[in-house]
């Protein structure tokens, strides 16, 4: 009898915004491995990457799978062929694969997915680093997939949530999804807080159907298996629906957020944070958007806090002298700004006194006093008693040392709902009774 392999599968970039999805791919993947009586060594894992690379379909996902198997080859061919038969190749899709034997994945693996995180990879490096490393790999058109697929084997979860996608049948998929939206609304408040961003309160929008022509029906983001189970007893749709797969997922963790930005790495398209001083007046502009400049270790950045985040308010409210961190991406420079990071978070981290000056006041008359001329100070005009110089008023602040992030209908996949504030998950129980794996008998 041969010994078991412990295979590591990667593969990105199989959809297009015309159609398929990578995570679909994933729960082919597995219905086949699972109908072959193959051991699953872990949850499959939805690694969403920087979300500001521009060629992205929707959540810049990439899929990575670990099994045992004693027939390694014949499962490496299958897969191959089911990334050919799922891929949108014809509408754009650049397939990537990846196979790497091993349980322990090597530190080169991690820090390649921590960069993926937050940098724009280059797929060139992502070929060289597969030859270096000895990976069997597999991409068609330009193989830009192989950056996610390389990242998604690599990724080190220090946090982590699930997600329960559903999926539909063949002939649904591209129509419209009927989904009962109060049951949505009772889900959410039956599951909080171990779901989140499933509803939208304040528009009464329903924000776990995509809406686009994948395969996706639904997808219920949670911190345990048990919540998420629940979550699909309580929605209602008069869809047969094909059946469901649990992700574990770097979804709500605010990961791309987590390095440091500065002048030298401050590239278009980078994601990341920054630790500031306010050094401009917070300026709106035509459509209500807000951008402002912060200075940081002697360099000074622009910022830009856009009106369908929802924190337009809080960036008006900011003056010179305060001192915040903000979190998000780097906008490539245009005719008009350098570049500019456009924010996902603003935390205030202090805030200056907002002081202003005007004409003393009377005490006695309860009036306030009238200039006699530059340099001449000033006059109570009903008693005539004299002041030197203007009254310096402090005014209230209207912001609160805290964090603001983005209204939850502006949220991406990696920000990190309030709810999750201070939350870490590292462990999710996962065992053989493939409760996080269903495909629906007809």
């Amino acid at each position: 009898m041969s010994n078991e392999t412990v295979l590591n599968i990667g593969f990105d970039d199989t959809d297009s915004p015309k159609g398929m999805c990578t995570t679909f791919l994933a729960y082919k993947i597995v219905d086949l491995l699972h109908k072959q009586k193959t051991e699953f060594l872990d949850f499959p894992r939805l690694i969403r990457f920087n979300p500001n690379i521009p060629w992205k379909t929707r959540g810049n996902g990439a899929v990575s799978i670990k099994i045992k198997t004693r027939n390694p080859s014949k499962v490496k061919n299958q897969i191959k062929n089911l990334v050919t038969k799922y891929s949108d190749i014809k509408n754009g899709a650049n397939p990537g694969l990846v196979f790497f034997e091993n349980d322990s994945i090597p530190s080169e693996f991690i820090d390649f997915s921590n960069l993926a995180l937050w940098q724009l990879i280059n797929r060139n490096n992502a070929k060289k680093f597969a030859k270096k490393n000895n990976l069997e790999f597999y991409y068609q058109g330009n193989g830009q997939g192989l950056v996610g697929a390389i990242g998604a084997i690599g990724y080190d979860f220090q946090d982590h949530t699930l997600e329960l996608l559903s999926y539909r049948k063949k002939p649904k998929f591209g129509k419209e999804r009927k989904l009962s939206v109060k049951s949505v609304k009772t889900m959410q408040e039956k599951t909080f807080p171990n779901t989140f961003n499933s509803f939208d309160t304040k528009k009464g929008r329903v924000l776990i159907t995509p809406h686009g022509p994948d395969p996706v029906f639904y997808g219920v983001r949670g911190e345990n298996v048990a919540s998420l189970l629940y979550a699909t007893k309580i929605l209602k749709t008069d869809e047969k629906l094909d059946g469901y797969m649990i992700f574990k997922s770097n979804q709500g963790t605010g990961d791309h957020l987590k390095n440091e930005l500065n002048f030298e790495t401050m590239k278009p398209y980078a994601s990341g944070k920054i630790t500031g001083i306010i050094s401009s007046t917070p300026k709106i502009v035509k459509g209500g958007h807000i951008f402002f400049k912060i200075i940081s270790k002697n360099h000074e950045f622009w910022c830009a806090v856009y009106k369908p985040t929802g924190i337009t308010s809080i960036a008006s409210h900011l003056i010179k002298g305060d001192k915040i961190c903000v979190g998000g991406g780097v906008r490539k420079a245009s005719k008009n700004f350098p570049r500019i990071i456009n924010l996902e978070f603003i935390e205030i981290i202090n805030l200056e006194k907002n002081l202003s000056t005007s004409n003393p006041f009377c005490k006695k008359c309860n009036k306030k006093m009238k200039s006699k001329g530059q340099t001449q100070g000033f006059q109570c005009v009903r008693c005539g008693k004299k002041a030197s110089k203007k009254t310096i008023i402090e005014i209230k602040r209207k912001i609160k040392k805290q964090l603001y992030i983005p209204k939850i209908s502006a949220h991406r996949h990696l920000t990190r709902p309030l709810q999750r504030i201070g939350i870490t998950n590292k462990t999710s129980k996962f065992d053989k009774s493939l409760l996080w794996f269903c495909v629906y008998s007809n």
